[in-house]
Parts: structure tokens; C-alpha cells; sequence
């Protein structure tokens, strides 16, 4: 099977953060037989994060040890094309929620028929619309 990591998940993968990931999620993310794919507006979104000082990754020296990072992790970075940009044109703003990132994820997931793993419960209201969301209940919330 093949998923969707939204940034918070990339975090904690690159964290090694067990604790911010759900058995069910680490069951996913543990069998090889199944492909990680990482948005490249969730890997933009992670290197702004690194260089602003809002997150901190020991296995990283700079923002460019992030990509090569990530694909030691087997998460294969996806770029945005213009198949994507015409489902975020179309994409419903939903509840309120107006974050730029989780909007072009979402509608990469989408595109490509591909379900998206996240911790993020804002993005349950975008289900009507054709996300197919596999809910990272974080241990011990």
C-alpha cells in the first residue's frame, strides 16, 4: 500500500519519536512492503521549521542533511505538479482552516489517490471532499 506523510509525521519519524506515533501508524510505517511518500510542500514546510528554529533534528547538521535524511528513512519525496495544482484550485475550504501547506497536501493526497497519515484533526473535515485520512492518535493524548 502506498501513503501520504503530512510534516508532523515526518517530524517524529525524524525525531525517532515512538511516543508521537500510534501503534496502528507504526505498523504502516514498520512493514516494507508498504511506500512512504513525503509531499515536497511537506519537506519545504520541515526545512522552514529547521531554519527558523522551531524544530531541532539531531540527525541533521544543516537543512540540506534533511532530504538525504529522509530518504535514509525509505520516504520517497513526491513534487507538486500541475495535476495537484488543479485539485487545490478546486479544494473546498473547510471549517475554517486556512494553513496554505496542509491545503496543497491534502490535495496532493487526493490527486493521487493516496491516503494521508497525519496527526492533524483539522484535516478530518476534508474526508467529504476525497481525503482518504489515516489518524495519527498520538500515545498517551
Amino acid at each position: 500500500m502506498r501513503y501520504y506523510l503530512d510534516t508532523n509525521m515526518l517530524v517524529f519519524m525524524l525525531l525517532n519519536n515512538k511516543n508521537c506515533i500510534s501503534r496502528k501508524v507504526d505498523n504502516i510505517i514498520s512493514d516494507f512492503s508498504n511506500i512512504l511518500y513525503a509531499s515536497s510542500i511537506a519537506v519545504n514546510e520541515l526545512i522552514l521549521l529547521y531554519k527558523s528554529g522551531k524544530i531541532e533534528l539531531r540527525c541533521c547538521k544543516s537543512a540540506e542533511d534533511i532530504i538525504s535524511e529522509i530518504k535514509r528513512l525509505g520516504i520517497e519525496i513526491v513534487y507538486y505538479n500541475q495535476y495537484h495544482l488543479a485539485k487545490y484550485a478546486a479544494l473546498e475550504i473547510a471549517g475554517g482552516h486556512k494553513d496554505m501547506n496542509d491545503h496543497a497536501i491534502i490535495a496532493q493526497a487526493i490527486a493521487d489517490k493516496i491516503p494521508l497519515v497525519s496527526s492533524d484533526t483539522d484535516l478530518y473535515c476534508y474526508t467529504a471532499q476525497g481525503l482518504n485520512l489515516i489518524f495519527n492518535k498520538r500515545v498517551g493524548r
